[in-house]
């Protein structure tokens, strides 16, 4: 067991820190066609849901339900889905992905569906702000 938190490899490529929740890092995943956060919790050694605290499950949800919330309001999104999978990726982490009847992969699973598109810096570096801003905003009220 290792007693500090550090962030899987693979997430760490994949993604950019939008802000800390409670418990999370809230990430961005370099994929401009969804807009997709990922959670993880900032604790060691955690592979699956059941690995969490019964008190740190509440948080996480808490986290999950903003962020799904902001997606939706922030880029008008149909739905979220949301999903811990850790198959490629062992640490635990949720994906709250905003979905589109328009979009590629619409109705299925994003996984799998072309290839990803990453955000140029302009782009990249708006989404950023305006996330952060509606997050810590969000994150104050949990």
């Amino acid at each position: 067991m290792n007693n500090a938190f550090t962030l899987h490899p693979q997430l760490a490529a994949d993604t950019t820190l939008v802000t800390d929740g409670p418990l999370s890092h809230v990430l961005l995943m370099n994929d401009a066609r969804y807009p997709w956060l990922i959670l993880v919790p900032r604790r060691p050694d955690l592979v699956d849901y059941d690995n969490l605290s019964a008190e740190d499950r509440k948080i996480l949800g808490d986290e999950v339900a903003a962020v799904s919330s902001v997606i939706k309001r922030r880029f008008d999104a149909f739905k979220t889905n949301v999903a811990m999978l850790g198959n490629m990726v062992p640490q635990l982490h949720c994906h709250v992905i905003g979905r589109f009847k328009h979009d590629a992969a619409w109705p299925g699973p994003v996984w799998g569906v072309g290839t990803a598109e990453p955000y140029d810096e302009d782009e990249g570096r708006d989404r950023l702000a305006a996330l952060r801003a509606d997050l810590i905003s969000a994150f104050k009220h949990l």
